[in-house]
C-alpha cells in the first residue's frame, strides 16, 4: 500500500513537472496547465473506450500537500504585506484599491444574486471575482518589462490593497460559514476572528524585537525548522477557534513581515511555496469532475464578462484619479485582470462550509479563462487602447506625427585618393 502512494504521488509529480515544462515553454502562467492536467488524470477523468486516462484514483495525500500549499502561499503573502507600505503608498492608492476592490466586489455580488445563488454562495463569487493574482500580476509586469513604468507603482499598490481586503474577508467569512447557524453564534464567531487578526497586527508592531531576538539563529537549518513549526502551528491553532487554517497562516507571516529577518525568511521559504502550490492548483483540478463544467460555463463566462469590464474601469478610474494618462490607466485594468491561487482559495472556504458544489466548476472555468485572458490583456494592452481610443477619443493623436526614421549609423570615413597631379608631383 506504502509503494502504491509512493507511486502515485510519483506519477503526480511527474504531471505537475510536465506542466512546468509546458508553461516555461510556452512562457505562460503555470495554473491553467495544472488544473486542466489534474481534470484530465484525476478520478473523475473520462474513459474513451479502452483508454483508461484515470491516473490518479486516490488524492487523499495530494489533497494534503496542496492544504499545504495554500498555507505557503498565504504565509509568504504575509511577509510581503505590510500596513506601513499601504499607508506610505499614498492616498491615491488608497482611493484606487477602494474603488478597485468595491466595484468588482459588488458587482460579484450582484452577478452571485442574479444567477439565482443564495446569500453566503453570493458572498463567496463576491470575494472570488474581487482579488487578483498576484503571482500572475507580478510574473505579466517581469516579463513585459514593465516595472519601470509609471503605472507599475499603483498597479503594486491596488494588489497590496486587494490582499488587505483578502485578508479581511477571509477572517470575517470564515467565522460566519464555522458557526453553528445562529445570529448569536455567527456574531461571536466573527468577533473571535477580527480579534484574532487584530492581536496578530498588534505583535507586528509591538514585538518586532523580541521576534528580531528569538529569531537570531546562525543555522540556516535550525532557524527554517523554527519557523516552520510556528507557521503550521498557528495554521493548526486557528481552525480551533474556528478561523480557516489559511488565514492563520497569512497571520503568522503578517507577524514577521517587520523583522529584520524578512528577507532570509522569504528566501528560504520561496521553493517551498512554488513547490507546494503548484500540488495545490494540481489538487484542485483532480478535485474537479469535467462532466460537471457544461453547467457551469455561461455561468464562467458571465463572470468572466463582468471581471473584463469592471477592471477595465476601475483601472481606467483609479488612473486618471492619479492624474496618469489614459494609456497608462487603461494598463491598469488590463494588468491586474488576472485570476488564480486567491480565487481558488476563497472558493474553498465556501466548499469546506458545504455551500452549493456548483461553485467549484464556477471557479474552475473562471479561473481558467481569467489566467489566460489576463496575461494576454496585458500583453495586447497597447493595441486594444488604440482600439478603444478610437471610439472614445481619450487622447489625441496627432495624424501628421510621423514614426521616426531609425537612426542610419553615420558613414565610415575614407582617406581621399590623392588626385593624379598630386601623385606626379
Amino acid at each position: 500500500m506504502g509503494d502504491d502512494l509512493i507511486l502515485e504521488v510519483g506519477v503526480a509529480l511527474l504531471i505537475v513537472a510536465l506542466a512546468a515544462y509546458l508553461s516555461g515553454k510556452m512562457k505562460f502562467s503555470i495554473i491553467p496547465f495544472l488544473i486542466i492536467l489534474g481534470m484530465l488524470v484525476g478520478p473523475h477523468a473520462p474513459v474513451i473506450g479502452f483508454i483508461d486516462l484515470t491516473f490518479i484514483q486516490s488524492d487523499d495525500m495530494i489533497h494534503f500537500l496542496g492544504r499545504i500549499g495554500v498555507l505557503f502561499l498565504l504565509f509568504y503573502l504575509g511577509l510581503e504585506f505590510s500596513v506601513d507600505k499601504l499607508v506610505k503608498s499614498g492616498k491615491n492608492i488608497v482611493k484606487g484599491g477602494t474603488l478597485y476592490v468595491s466595484l468588482n466586489f459588488f458587482l460579484g455580488l450582484a452577478y452571485g444574486f442574479l444567477i439565482g445563488m443564495p446569500l453566503f454562495e453570493s458572498l463567496i463569487i463576491g470575494g472570488m471575482m474581487a482579488v487578483s493574482s498576484t503571482a500572475i500580476v507580478a510574473k505579466v509586469l517581469v516579463d513585459l518589462r514593465r516595472t519601470g513604468n509609471k503605472e507599475t507603482e499603483l498597479i503594486l499598490g491596488i494588489i497590496l490593497f486587494d490582499d488587505l481586503f483578502l485578508a479581511l474577508f477571509l477572517s470575517i467569512m470564515s467565522g460566519i460559514l464555522m458557526s453553528d447557524g445562529s445570529t448569536g453564534s455567527t456574531i461571536i464567531s466573527v468577533l473571535i476572528s477580527i480579534g484574532y487578526m487584530l492581536l496578530f497586527f498588534v505583535l507586528a508592531k509591538k514585538g518586532v524585537k523580541v521576534f528580531n531576538k528569538f529569531l537570531s539563529i546562525t543555522s540556516n537549518e535550525s532557524f527554517i525548522i523554527v519557523v516552520f513549526a510556528g507557521l503550521f502551528f498557528v495554521a493548526g491553532f486557528s481552525e480551533t477557534l474556528h478561523v480557516a487554517e489559511a488565514i492563520g497562516a497569512l497571520l503568522f507571516g503578517l507577524m514577521l513581515s517587520e523583522t529584520d529577518h524578512t528577507e532570509r525568511i522569504e528566501k528560504m521559504v520561496l521553493p517551498f511555496r512554488d513547490f507546494f502550490g503548484a500540488i495545490f492548483f494540481f489538487s484542485f483540478g483532480l478535485s474537479i469532475d469535467p462532466t460537471m463544467l457544461g453547467d457551469a460555463i455561461w455561468l464562467a463566462l458571465g463572470a468572466a464578462v463582468i471581471t473584463v469590464l469592471s477592471n477595465f474601469i476601475a483601472g481606467m478610474w483609479a488612473g486618471r484619479i492619479a492624474d496618469l494618462s489614459h494609456r497608462a490607466s487603461s494598463n491598469i485594468g488590463l494588468t491586474i485582470m488576472a485570476r488564480g491561487e486567491f480565487t481558488i482559495i476563497v472558493v474553498n472556504l465556501g466548499l469546506a462550509a458545504g455551500l452549493s458544489p456548483m461553485l467549484q466548476p464556477l471557479s474552475a472555468l473562471y479561473v481558467l479563462i481569467m489566467a489566460i485572458l489576463g496575461p494576454l490583456a496585458a500583453k495586447e494592452s497597447g493595441k486594444i487602447f488604440r482600439f478603444l481610443n478610437k471610439i472614445f477619443k481619450w487622447q489625441k493623436i496627432d495624424p501628421n506625427k510621423k514614426k521616426k526614421p531609425r537612426m542610419q549609423p553615420p558613414p565610415t570615413p575614407t582617406v581621399d585618393e590623392p588626385k593624379n597631379d598630386e601623385v606626379k608631383s
